[in-house]
């Protein structure tokens, strides 16, 4: 019977391994797995590399893990921000690598990786410092620069709901970059608010299906101070 259920987050991350790859739902806070980043915290694995829209805001979820001297580079698309003062410490004291990578690329390299699409070209970033080093091509009049895949050893994503075949749905816009890390990893971690049993997830409504998905953490919701949910 398959049951990707873990009793635990500590259950789910305990085989995350020195020098992983780990690629991280979220925009900012919203879709951000904070209970999976602060389980990595505790399990303790170092020299990660870490993909993320973001690099962190303010002290607790990715700034937290980064705090933690566990990272050793990140991949993201916007790292600096009014609140990104652990980032900017740790970059400036060159304790940090940075790999800048446009919002639309790092979607598209993490959905390439998990649709075995070993390379593509895309306009972004031509003549300017991203494209330095990188093929280009002119296709039909118009300028390319050589992409390629970003593949994880594990992803962590927050989900809304799931089934213990690993199917999941998302809660509006926390469900960002999720789908995408999930289908770009080895192994996939993923919380959800709720549980429920096979057959009562609309197939329609199935975002990720569970051939992506490794194990399933059921975690609390938590509101936010202003009284409303944290997406």
């Amino acid at each position: 019977m398959i049951n990707k259920i873990a009793d635990s987050v500590a259950e789910a991350l305990a085989g995350v391994q020195d020098g992983a790859t780990v690629l991280i739902g979220g925009f900012g806070t919203s879709g951000n797995p904070i209970e999976l980043i602060d389980g990595l915290i505790a399990q303790g694995a170092r020299d990660l590399t870490v993909v993320n829209n973001n690099a962190g805001n303010g002290d607790s979820g990715l700034a937290a893990l980064l705090k933690s001297g566990q990272v050793r580079k990140i991949i993201c698309s916007f790292p600096r921000q009014v609140d990104s003062w652990v980032f900017d410490e740790l970059y400036r004291s060159g304790k940090i690598e940075l790999e800048l990578v446009p919002q639309g690329n790092l979607a598209e390299r993490m959905r390439a990786a998990g649709a075995g699409i070993g390379a593509f070209f895309c306009p972004t970033g031509y003549g300017t410092e991203l494209a330095k080093g990188k093929e280009t091509r002119e296709i039909n009049g118009r300028h390319y620069v050589l992409e390629y895949p970003i593949h994880g050893d594990v992803a962590l994503v927050k989900a809304e709901r799931g089934d213990r075949w690993g199917n999941l749905s998302y809660r509006m816009s926390a469900r960002n970059f999720g789908p995408v890390c999930a289908m770009a990893a080895k192994y996939t971690v993923a919380t959800v608010h709720e549980l429920v049993e096979l057959g009562e997830m609309d197939p329609e409504a199935v975002v990720t299906p569970g051939i992506f998905v490794s194990r399933v953490v059921k975690v609390p919701r938590v509101a936010t101070q202003a009284g409303g949910i944290r997406q």
